[in-house]
């Protein structure tokens, strides 16, 4: 007898799914903000974490925010290939850029229209 429901596996898994991608953003960024990372410790790092998120079972990604991020990380990846430190230089700042314009998307839905904001305060009461 299982404990678990199919159910509770399915959002267990796409959980840690979901989890795990966010993880491999901030360590990219993480690495590629530090100056003094090298590109085979960029590769090697790299490398290990497409490796864990190959063990896991691939799910069904719903919101922009995590299918812009997992093909950011697949591109990233298939780019990166074959790397040395000037190439590296080259492209930091450019995915930094791509990084923060990810966390931006992530973050559009925490912010209220303008039209909202001030709404109690623009209220007629008298």
């Amino acid at each position: 007898m299982s404990r678990y429901t199919p159910k509770q596996i399915e959002k267990y898994q796409r959980q840690k799914y979901i989890t795990f991608l966010e993880k491999i953003s901030k360590n990219l960024f993480r690495l590629l903000r530090q100056e003094e990372t090298a590109a085979a410790q960029f590769t090697a790092k790299f490398d290990e974490l497409m490796q864990k998120l190959g063990e896991l079972e691939a799910i069904r990604l719903d919101s922009e925010y995590l299918q812009e991020t997992k093909s950011y990380i697949d591109r990233l990846y298939l780019q990166t290939r074959e790397i040395n430190d000037k190439t590296l230089g080259d492209i930091r700042a450019a995915e930094m850029s791509n990084l923060n314009r990810l966390q931006k998307l992530k973050k559009r839905s925490s912010y209220k229209k303008d039209k909202h904001r001030h709404g109690e305060r623009d209220q007629d009461w008298g």
